[in-house]
């Protein structure tokens, strides 16, 4: 593999990690496992919910209301995963 093609497959796994990382910590946060005042949690949410909010509002905008569950992280990860197979489709063979 090349060195795009790592750093496209590398850029999106960290992505969706990251987002994982910000909807269990918003679990934990949501039933008092972790306390939201710690400056460590409140800056750690504050920096993916400000990196994530801007990617998950048009997601949300077409996604029905399903009775407080937020299926639109799901949706982004699947994006992810798609946009990753489009680019390392179309960018691996120009390298071979």
């Amino acid at each position: 593999m090349n060195a795009l093609a790592t750093l496209i497959y590398l850029v999106g796994q960290v992505l969706i990690w990251m987002l994982i990382i910000w909807a269990v910590m918003g679990w934990l946060i949501t039933f008092n496992v972790v306390n939201p005042r710690n400056q460590f949690v409140s800056s750690v949410m504050r920096s993916l919910e400000g990196l994530f909010t801007p990617l998950l509002r048009p997601i949300r905008r077409f996604l029905p209301n399903f009775g407080g569950i937020d299926f639109s992280p799901l949706v982004l990860i699947i994006l992810i995963y798609v946009i990753q197979a489009l680019l390392l489709k179309d960018i691996l063979p120009l390298f071979m």
